[in-house]
């Protein structure tokens, strides 16, 4: 049976940095990272803003960054706005290349594994690995939870003409709003490279591929743009938490370290993970017993961030329960006429009560009654 320091189960942007981070501040362990996909990160863009990441966490996503612009808009129905904050993209090709190349090839295994215990991995093909310790990061749906979806298709478009987009569209909810809050998310690559996602707020992750396609070249026929190709499609839907107990996210008769999505280490209303993950990755590296005690510890870490999302738990209730399905882009458009710090600290997870009770002033953009009754079911 072989037997390394740790074992990481999941290469995805979680397990990812996790790998680069121990590979980076403890290169004597002895590794092992396992993931089924034939690249690590499988097929994504990383997009997050600079005041996400800590400046003592910089070393780690700052190779992997392929694009930077100094600035995004916002466009809504009765409110556009330009915000000057940096916002920044990580391709998963970086990140695969990135961790290839600080890992030896013996370090990634491609293989599913079939069971994961505190000490042990049973891959697939019947073999088996030992371990001080394992680290599930395989991702997840957030099971137990009462969830709302945030789904998505993006494609990058080769427009010869030029788009004449410099810096990008976070969110354009000036769209037609179908199946929940819908918005268009567009990142200028070149003057005449130019990603484009339909993106929605939904109560449901079913995905109509075609027709989103279809609303993508719609959206681009809008703006005058003529595609001449498409490529780099991705999609997904990632759970936005509404209700739920931690117990049922994680239940307490079970051993195993747990990192990424599947602790629950992304914000519950954003399914931003790239701030967690980071955050995260630099722990371990630096303060995570890497034995026995880590599934303890990991579960503590992940029932810390639990107990913080809960005003972030409110607020998706506020969205999916308050708000009529067609009306929830009146939510946002009120919360993007506040400060562009408050906006910087509500995406890292990190706002002060200060913040708090500014988003939660004023008259509601939801009928009262509907959110009185979602409020009271937090206090």
């Amino acid at each position: 049976m072989e037997r390394f320091d740790l074992v990481i189960v999941g290469g995805g942007l979680a397990g990812g940095l996790c790998a680069l981070a121990l590979r980076q501040k403890r290169p004597e362990l002895r590794l092992l990272l396992v993931e089924p996909g034939t690249s690590i990160g499988g097929n994504h863009l990383w997009s997050f803003f600079d005041s996400d990441v800590d400046s003592s966490h910089r070393w780690l996503v700052e190779p992997l960054i392929g694009q930077r612009w100094s600035g995004y808009d916002v466009r809504f129905p009765a409110h556009h706005r330009k915000l000057d904050a940096i916002y920044q993209t990580i391709a998963s090709e970086m990140l695969d290349q990135a961790v290839r190349a600080a890992l030896p090839d013996d370090a990634i295994r491609r293989a599913s594994a079939r069971e994961v215990g505190v000490t042990h991995v049973a891959l697939d093909d019947g073999s088996r690995i030992s371990a001080a310790a394992v680290l599930d990061v395989r991702g997840g749906k957030a099971e137990g939870l009462e969830l709302g979806w945030q789904k998505f298709l993006g494609q990058m478009l080769d427009i010869p003409q030029g788009h004449g987009l410099t810096r990008p569209i976070v969110m354009d909810a000036t769209v037609d709003q179908l199946d929940g809050y819908r918005f268009v998310y567009c990142l200028p690559f070149s003057p005449t490279r130019l990603f484009v996602e339909d993106t929605y707020y939904s109560d449901t992750p079913d995905i109509d591929a075609d027709m989103l396609r279809d609303r993508i070249g719609d959206y681009a026929a809008g703006h005058g743009w003529q595609i001449a190709a498409r490529s780099r499609e991705e999609q997904g839907a990632l759970p936005v938490v509404i209700g739920g107990e931690f117990d049922r996210l994680w239940p307490e008769d079970d051993p195993v370290a747990r990192g990424g999505a599947r602790a629950g280490l992304f914000h519950p209303l954003t399914s931003y993970s790239l701030p967690d993950a980071v955050r995260f990755a630099v722990w371990l590296a630096n303060e995570a017993p890497l034995d026995l005690g880590l599934g303890e510890a990991t579960r503590e870490r992940a029932r810390r961030h639990w107990r913080r999302g809960r005003y972030y738990r409110l607020l998706t209730a506020m969205l999916y329960r308050a708000a009529e399905p067609e009306r929830r882009y009146v939510v946002l458009e009120r919360f993007y006429r506040l400060s562009g710090s408050l906006i910087g600290r509500f995406y890292a997870g990190q706002s002060t009560l200060s913040d708090k009770l500014r988003i939660l002033s004023g008259k509601p953009p939801v009928p009262l009654a509907r959110a009185l009754k979602v409020l009271r079911t937090f206090l």
